[in-house]
């Protein structure tokens, strides 16, 4: 399938950016994330700053036990270690990150102190954890009974096979505009079950699981990290906005590249959501089964996303 050429030079004056003309704030999210989804809009209700409601928001994804691919009580890799995967991104196009992170349950508040007291973007690993131990945050065991079970039962047979849409208790991405009309965002997960160790997907890489421009928008990735990172895709969906796309339009091209660049797509599922300086939304995936939330004004709408066809 044809899609429209990228520019070979993008500079920040060469598409004109979207104006914000909506009245109040906004936030969307991966995934029916209901709760996380309400928090922020409360704060951004409220007169909240993006970046803090957004903050706030996931925090609660990675506090929920009963969320097993997010914070406390995720999944471990192939060894039987829970890492964890954030990344956080402020309306002046600050950024943060951590990767591989083990035994703290809010890697999406050491990636905002990353941003905001290190020359550094992304830290991984045991510098990670030293860096957030350093900083106050304490370490604590991220296994719970029903993981340590599941951890087991899957030692039987060592089994990998990503399950297409077993996402809906997976990463969390959000994107959210305040009443000042500025955008931020973050995403956070303890990626896939049962992974290679070492293994880091899309979520904590900025231009991959989440991207921001204040001047344009924001989009956050969810599903097969590898094809996420290959195709850049938060990126991607916010460029084609800056080029006059909207929202729903930027979120299908993208995934449609995703599809044209990997013959095995039926096998995966990748999505986005993205939101405008204007407060329009928009989300698409490969494979039917994707939702995201849109939460503006104390209404949270849980919305069925679009999904290829072909």
């Amino acid at each position: 399938m044809a899609l429209p050429i990228m520019p070979s030079t993008l500079s920040a004056g060469s598409f004109p950016a979207e104006k914000k003309t909506f009245e109040g704030s906004i936030c969307i999210a991966t995934w029916n994330f209901h709760e996380a989804s309400q928090k922020a809009d409360e704060l951004l209700s409220s007169g909240t700053a993006a970046l803090d409601a957004v903050q706030q928001g996931v925090m609660l994804e990675e506090s929920n036990v009963k969320n097993t691919t997010v914070g406390i009580g995720g999944t471990p890799d192939r060894e039987g270690n829970v890492t964890l995967d954030a990344c956080i991104m402020a309306p002046d196009g600050n950024a943060g990150s951590v990767a591989c992170l083990q035994n703290i349950e809010h890697p999406v508040a050491v990636a905002r102190k990353v941003m905001e007291d290190t020359p550094h973007v992304m830290l991984v690993g045991e510098g990670a954890l030293n860096f957030a131990l350093a900083n106050g945050f304490k370490k604590q065991d991220l296994m719970n009974d029903e993981t340590r079970a599941a951890y087991k039962k899957w030692l039987e047979e060592k089994k990998y096979q990503p399950i297409i849409n077993i996402e809906n208790h997976d990463t969390i991405g959000m994107v959210c505009m305040d009443n000042n009309g500025d955008i931020a965002g973050a995403c956070t997960t303890s990626g896939l079950a049962y992974k290679m160790q070492g293994r880091v997907g899309d979520s904590p890489i900025i231009g991959a699981g989440l991207f921001v421009d204040n001047k344009v928008g924001g989009a956050a990735a969810t599903g097969m990290g590898e094809e996420i990172i290959k195709n850049v895709c938060s990126f991607l969906v916010v460029e084609l906005m800056r080029q006059g796309k909207s929202p729903q339009e930027a979120c299908k091209l993208a995934v449609e590249r995703v599809i044209e660049r990997n013959s095995g797509y039926k096998d995966f599922q990748v999505a986005v959501v993205a939101l405008n300086k204007s407060g329009e939304t928009g989300g698409y995936a490969i494979h039917d089964g994707f939702s995201y939330m849109v939460n503006t004004g104390g209404k949270n709408e849980n919305v069925k996303s679009a999904f290829f066809e072909g």
